[in-house]
């Protein structure tokens, strides 16, 4: 019976040992390491940093990240890209963080209030939220101020600081008793903000920010901004912009002076592709404002070469070319456009650029022809009958000449002078069959008359 007993035990102990084993194995817990991205915030907030924190978010998201950290020294930039980081730290679930190395001023200024703790370097200020103009560097608008005022004080709201301090970043006339008086902009020192509680604390390096999170072991990875990102950023910078537009339209000018396809006319065409190809990938320049310019430059070249004088085409053209340049530097949706204060940066490059375009044309097309090296890349000299060139045979003699219709001009048609059968284009009015008519224009090979 003991023998007996003695067996069973025998067959059973190795079943209790397995179970044991995998009893053992499912309860022990693998430590894992916490995954925090490092995302630089430097240099100008434009649409291209934007794009580049956007995608550091959904790249920590994806990955289960325990959290972000935005290591932030910047003087600020434009309001709309701002505001769209604003939104995306908003709506992040991750832990985010601001560690202000230097400066965290105006745009930058939102951006760390928008974020779950801020940290400041020694040193390092916060503040002077004030919206300027982006060509002259004055204050803007009282519109826009508020406009500035109302997204600080939202943000700082949603992330539980004092709204009356992040308003007086932006307000000089706000006065907040032992912290800032009437008159003067707001701007903190590290020590200051921790006073007043809109930072965290202070640390000199990431690495103190991470032990003082718990991520002392922490995996940090830090996401490099893309080379294209980095020519993005480059191409649609606002002095660029304005570069490529005067590439464009001066290329235009100088080609239409000589038709066909030269010098000039390649560098338009490289203006054209640099300036909207970088905003059309970023989503700000859309196909139906690229096609609007387009359409404007034909217009502009059919009134100069086929329509007599300056009419409704040309003004047309151009003011076709003005608002699809306008239009591609502003994160519009169809017609539907974002407020004022947002788009003041564009409507700025927009005007300067226009502004400083015409006095180049004017100096460029006064000293340019006399340069012997540009001579060669563009023809300057005329290509007229003065010049012995002809392409077909004068009809200066008809200049002046009156004739009868002998079919409607709509606009074109036929006359008869001195028994001679003329083809002729009227200067744009419908001229019925019978018609007194004289000739005004014998140019570019066609002759043009009026109805007398």
């Amino acid at each position: 019976m003991k023998r007996q007993k003695k067996s069973m035990f025998l067959a059973v102990l190795p079943i209790l040992l397995a179970v044991n084993i995998i009893v053992g194995q499912t309860s022990v817990e693998i430590p894992t390491r916490p995954v925090v991205y490092v995302i630089d915030v430097e240099g100008l907030i434009d649409n291209g940093l934007h794009k580049y924190i956007q995608r550091g978010l959904a790249t920590a998201e994806a990955n289960n990240a325990d959290g972000v950290i935005l290591h932030m020294d910047t003087f600020g930039g434009l309001v709309d890209a701002a505001d769209k980081i604003r939104k995306n730290l908003l709506d992040s679930p991750l832990t985010t963080i601001t560690f202000i190395d230097k400066n965290a001023a105006s745009a930058g200024a939102l951006i760390s209030l928008a974020t779950d703790s801020i940290f400041m370097a020694p040193g390092a200020s916060i503040g002077a939220a004030t919206v300027v103009e982006g060509g002259s560097g004055d204050k803007a608008s009282e519109k826009m101020q508020s406009y500035m005022r109302g997204l600080m004080r939202a943000t700082a709201e949603a992330k539980g600081r004092n709204p009356q301090i992040a308003e007086a970043m932006v307000d000089e006339s706000i006065e907040i008793e032992g912290i800032i008086a009437e008159g003067k902009l707001l701007t903190l020192s590290t020590s200051e903000a921790i006073n007043f509680g809109v930072i965290n604390g202070s640390f000199r390096t990431k690495d103190e920010i991470l032990a003082h999170m718990g991520w002392q072991n922490a995996e940090v990875v830090h996401l490099q901004e893309l080379w294209q990102e980095s020519v993005l950023r480059f191409l649609t910078h606002p002095v660029v912009s304005s570069i490529m537009m005067l590439m464009m339209l001066g290329g235009l000018y100088f080609e239409l002076q000589s038709p066909g396809i030269g010098f000039a006319g390649m560098v338009a065409g490289v203006g054209a592709m640099m300036f909207f190809a970088p905003l059309y990938i970023m989503g700000l320049a859309q196909s139906w404002e690229i096609v609007l310019f387009f359409i404007g430059v034909v217009l502009i070249i059919i009134e100069i070469f086929f329509i007599p004088g300056f009419g409704v085409a040309g003004g047309l053209g151009i003011s076709l070319v003005i608002f699809s340049l306008g239009a591609s530097l502003i994160g519009n949706v169809g017609l539907r456009f974002p407020p004022m204060e947002h788009i003041s940066m564009a409507v700025w490059t927009l005007t300067i650029t226009l502004v400083i375009g015409i006095l180049l044309l004017m100096s460029l097309a006064r000293y340019l022809p006399q340069n012997q090296m540009f001579s060669r890349l563009v023809l300057m000299e005329s290509t007229d009958r003065n010049t012995g060139y002809t392409s077909a045979k004068s009809l200066d003699d008809l200049l002046g000449m009156e004739g009868v219709t002998i079919t409607p001009l709509r606009p074109s048609g036929m006359i008869l002078v001195d028994d001679r059968r003329v083809d002729v284009i009227s200067d744009g009015e419908f001229v019925e069959n019978g018609a007194r008519v004289r000739v005004v224009d014998t140019g570019s090979s066609r002759v043009v008359v009026k109805k007398i």
